[in-house]
């Protein structure tokens, strides 16, 4: 099969784009034929080393996608070859980036028909992660106000919707290019974080939703009322060291399994998620697709079309 890897960590371009042997269905898996699979920051950061549990290399990055079932394993039984789906790889098997997957049928979900495979690519893990950040980690409820970092990209655009649905006030962080996109999202405002420190622009939220990290994760815990509680998926495994007593610091437990995607699914179809914009590159870009994911200043979601 064709696949996008690497054989050692570094920059973008260590990825290679070349053949790799197919994978085989274990028992209880699915084998599928991947139409499209979604580039996240946590691809990149697994291709660069940063993270501190390596990989058996050659390794394919790619933690979610959507495709047809091709084949099944010894005792699985959830599907059929020839029904469409989509998932979230475990990690750190993740695998995505190539023409074929083999993995648990726990963690795949049918694929809506009004949905492409590539809108399906681009909500997996992003939508999953703002939906457990959102509604189970920080618990988010109405009349609450949240300051949502980072509101152009993709689990930040999901996450300023959902909290929305759950009737929030929400007030984002992006560039000023990204104010009115941010905006069309149901943010009720935007921070230009490049010509406005947001310590001084907001105080008293009852919850912080931070998917930029560094310092802006440090100054947020000064927006916060005491109760208020902070969520981060920016900073690593654990949450990060809270300056305050009277809050909480969170770190959301992204797990995969097939209840939390059909609930993607649910609130997709009904209108209360609506799908970022998609940047569409070949597999055998990946290179180029890894160089804007890592400049950070990108707009909804980077796509692979596979097929």
């Amino acid at each position: 099969m064709k696949a996008a890897f690497f054989r050692r960590y570094g920059p973008p371009e260590v990825l290679e784009y070349g053949e790799l042997p197919d994978p085989a269905p274990g028992r209880g898996e699915v084998l599928v034929d991947i139409h499209a699979a979604s580039v996240n920051a946590a691809d990149w950061k697994q291709r660069a080393g940063q993270y501190p549990a390596k990989v058996a290399l050659p390794h394919i990055p790619g933690r979610d996608f959507s495709g047809v079932v091709a084949a099944l394993g010894e005792g699985a039984r959830d599907f059929r070859p020839g029904e469409a789906v989509f998932g979230v790889c475990e990690v750190p098997a993740e695998s995505a980036y190539a023409e074929k997957i083999a993995l648990r049928q726990e963690i795949v979900a049918r694929k809506p028909e009004r949905f492409s495979h590539a809108e399906c690519a681009a909500a997996g893990l992003a939508a999953l992660t703002a939906m457990i950040s959102v509604e189970d980690t920080l618990q988010i409820k109405a009349g609450e106000t949240v300051l949502i970092h980072g509101g152009a990209g993709g689990v930040a655009g999901f996450a300023i919707q959902l909290a929305k649905h759950l009737g929030a006030r929400v007030i984002s962080t992006a560039s000023a290019a990204n104010r009115d996109y941010v905006r069309g999202l149901g943010a009720d405002a935007v921070i230009d974080y490049r010509a406005q420190d947001f310590t001084r622009a907001v105080s008293g939220c009852d919850a912080v939703f931070d998917t930029v990290g560094g310092d802006v994760t440090e100054r947020s815990f000064a927006v916060l009322r005491p109760g208020g509680r902070l969520a981060s998926i920016a900073g690593g495994a654990q949450a990060p060291a809270s300056p305050r007593a009277d809050v909480a610091s969170l770190r959301p437990k992204v797990g995969r399994d097939r209840r939390h995607l059909e609930r993607v699914v649910t609130l997709m179809e009904s209108g209360a998620l609506r799908l970022p914009e998609i940047s569409l590159f070949k597999l055998s870009e990946a290179v180029d697709a890894h160089r804007v994911s890592e400049a950070r200043h990108l707009r909804g979601k980077l796509v692979l079309q596979v097929r």
